[in-house]
């Protein structure tokens, strides 16, 4: 069972900037995301500092997130 996330907003934060660095999520979840935190949309574009973001479960999150292999040397 995969359950929500909770993310706190840092100064400047916008909302894909947020979902992005700390969970890894692409513009694709923001209107979830909007749908779970009402009025979140009404707070502006540049989020409040210390705004609790509601990320909610979904199968995809269940996946582990792989990042691409970078290999300095040979």
């Amino acid at each position: 069972m995969v359950s929500a996330q909770r993310l706190v907003a840092r100064q400047g934060d916008t909302l894909d900037q947020l979902l992005w660095r700390e969970a890894g999520l692409g513009p694709g979840k923001i209107t979830p995301v909007l749908d779970a935190n009402p009025g979140l949309a009404d707070l502006g574009s540049i989020l409040p500092l210390g705004t609790v973001v509601i990320v909610p479960a979904s199968e995809e999150a269940a996946t582990t997130r792989t990042l691409p292999l970078i290999q300095l040397w040979s």
